[in-house]
């Protein structure tokens, strides 16, 4: 019998060494590296099959002629519907045949509802195989008669070991193959628990070559760990086409769908559903989710226009300031940089001339949205203004711009189309930079187009 070897790997960058050290040398993250057991070589292992650990690449089959790029074939993929416009809209316009999906998500946040509503749907056009490793199919089944889905049609399959779920896989061919989860899975050959290290790593580079060779799309579910990263290997994350992350609170009905990474389509798109009592439902406009603001308008509260992937998406940001107890005040941010927001009252008091160092700030983005690009300085800004100086602002106000160092207004991308999205929404008054301010207004909608951060709060 081999005498099997060990190694050990980093859980942040999936680095390998032959012995423990407290550092990894390629991500300089301490205390990562893990032990894994790793078998010994079997024949034919390196040829790439579809079945076993073998090394033979993710991309399935291995092209052993040199190609130009020009005669590459470009034959069109047609891509399958999610049956959720909001899903596809992630994926890039549906899911395509051969690719690999990961969907990660806190415990609550519906990724298994989420998909079994997917494959359930999918079922009534296409073969699906569904195989839950964390749960009964008596369970399966009880969520999908509580949330009301069509069953007839989906194949089921409670199963943890990748060499059985290959071999059913290759038997039924299916169009779309669902694991839920990855972490559950494992292989024979490997000497470790599910969910370890090199479970989770050899377990999806099984399933991925799996899928690339028989056009299949396979969806994977993945755990988070506590700081909201996929759990396991970052290798995990580079061996898939798509990773897409399902957010929300336990105490919020919305819940946020994200493209972390996509090679079929843009990255940080953001599809919006609501958790209702028949499962996820998606919402197509969430504008107007995000803008259900009170009839009476309260100082700190402002709407701006940020870009979410594709799309614009009007949400109200509220500021809050307070006297401060302390000796240091607190810099609070819920849904922003924390580090941006302390920044920008360094700018507001070098270049507006508000002092707010012994004040307590605490701004919330309303939804749960989190905000990820510099468009939502200037709102903030005014936001903080309008609650220091305890004066609401214009209901009909949308406001939108980079702040700089030195007190300039910097333009953002697509402000034509943002300025676009709040007329529609009956916003009659924009400020927004100098360079996004269009030639010819929206009808009914005033544009004051300002340069410095003092021309926009003169124009408060």
């Amino acid at each position: 019998m081999a005498k099997a070897k060990s190694a050990f790997v980093c859980t942040e960058c999936g680095a390998e060494y032959r012995k423990w050290q407290g550092q990894c040398s390629s991500c300089q993250e301490w205390n990562t590296l893990s032990e894994v057991r790793l078998s010994a070589a079997r024949p034919g292992a390196a040829s790439g099959g579809s079945g076993g650990s073998g090394r033979g690449g993710y991309a399935g089959a291995v092209s052993r002629e040199v190609v130009e790029l020009s005669n590459v074939d470009l034959g069109e993929v047609p891509r399958l519907t999610s049956t959720f416009e909001e899903f596809d809209r992630v994926l890039g316009g549906g899911l395509v045949p051969g690719s690999a999906v990961l969907l990660g998500g806190h415990p609550g946040a519906g990724k298994s509802t989420l998909l079994l509503q997917t494959a359930c749907k999918l079922a009534q056009q296409r073969r699906v195989l569904y195989v839950t490793g964390e749960e009964s199919l008596s369970q399966v089944a009880m969520r999908a008669h509580r949330l009301q889905l069509p069953t007839q049609g989906l194949q089921m399959l409670a199963e943890t070991s990748i060499e059985t779920i290959l071999g059913v896989a290759e038997r039924e061919r299916p169009e779309v193959l669902i694991i839920d989860s990855i972490q559950t899975t494992h292989l024979e050959d490997i000497a470790s628990a599910p969910g370890g290290v090199a479970q989770v790593r050899e377990s999806a580079a099984a399933l991925t070559r799996f899928a690339k060779q028989s056009s299949t799309v396979l969806m994977l579910v993945g755990h988070v760990t506590k700081d909201g990263t996929l759990a396991g290997p970052k290798v995990l994350e580079h061996m898939i086409d798509a990773s897409l992350l399902l957010e929300g609170g336990a105490d919020s009905r919305f819940r946020t769908l994200r493209g972390q990474k996509n090679r079929f389509g843009a990255v940080n798109e953001l599809g919006v559903f609501a958790m209702l009592e028949h499962g996820l439902k998606e919402v197509k406009n969430p504008s107007a989710i995000f803008l259900s603001r009170s009839e009476e308008q309260a100082p700190g509260s402002l709407v701006m226009v940020v870009w979410e992937g594709t799309r614009p998406i009007l949400v109200e940001v509220q500021a809050l300031l307070d006297d401060s107890a302390l000796g240091n005040p607190r810099r609070v941010a819920v849904g922003l940089d924390q580090n941006r927001l302390a920044m920008l009252l360094a700018v507001l008091h070098r270049h507006g001339g508000l002092f707010t160092g012994d004040q307590d700030v605490f701004l919330n983005v309303v939804g749960g949205v989190k905000v990820l690009e510099t468009s939502a300085d200037l709102a903030v800004l005014l936001a903080v203004v309008s609650s220091l100086q305890s004066r609401p602002l214009a209901r009909e106000l949308v406001v939108f711009g980079e702040v700089g160092l030195s007190g300039e207004i910097r333009p953002v991308p697509s402000g034509q189309e943002r300025i676009v999205e709040a007329a529609k929404h009956g916003f009659r008054r924009a400020i927004v930079p100098r360079a996004n301010a269009p030639k010819q207004a929206p009808e009914g909608m005033e544009v004051v187009a300002v340069d410095k951060l003092a021309d926009a709060l003169e124009a408060l």
